[in-house]
């Protein structure tokens, strides 16, 4: 894997990241069923859609996939992986993390779940990113299980 590659997954790491730490907010005010974003008499009243399961799943999805893509790119001097592995532990991860922090926002802000095709819906395309994150994942970790078992 090229220093390239490690770089492009930090950076997107980071972003990943940062957009699931920004799917905090509806979490917290999912969970508090209010936000007081300053002192004023009577506050602030925002109820964002979706549900407290949908946020909490959108926050984790945004740390955890932005976490994995760190961790890749750190222990990526151990794998022997030739342009073709590279190409799919940084594409299939990219692909990972994008539609499963994707995924988890459509969700909540359409009030839906995305377990099954149904159709042109919302639904649907949070279904097909789903997928899409499915194969990325497992065509990664194929590559990096390939790649740690080669001897140098």
């Amino acid at each position: 894997m090229t220093e390239r590659d490690r770089r492009t997954l930090v950076a997107h790491g980071a972003l990943v990241f940062l957009v699931g730490l920004m799917a905090g907010f509806p979490f917290a005010f999912e969970i508090l069923g209010r936000a007081e974003l300053w002192p004023i008499p009577g506050g602030f009243d925002f109820d964002p859609p979706g549900d407290v399961r949908g946020w909490r799943m959108a926050h984790l999805e945004g740390i955890l996939n932005g976490m994995l893509l760190f961790g890749v790119a750190a222990v990526a001097p151990l794998l022997q992986l030739g342009p073709r592995g590279a190409a799919w532990v940084t594409r299939g991860l990219l692909v990972c993390a994008w539609g499963n922090i994707i995924a988890s926002w459509i969700g909540p802000l359409s009030e839906t779940r995305g377990l099954a095709f149904s159709g042109a819906s919302w639904n649907s395309l949070v279904y097909l990113l789903f997928i899409a994150a499915i194969i990325g994942i497992v065509g990664a970790m194929v590559a990096i299980y390939a790649g740690a078992r080669q001897e140098r």
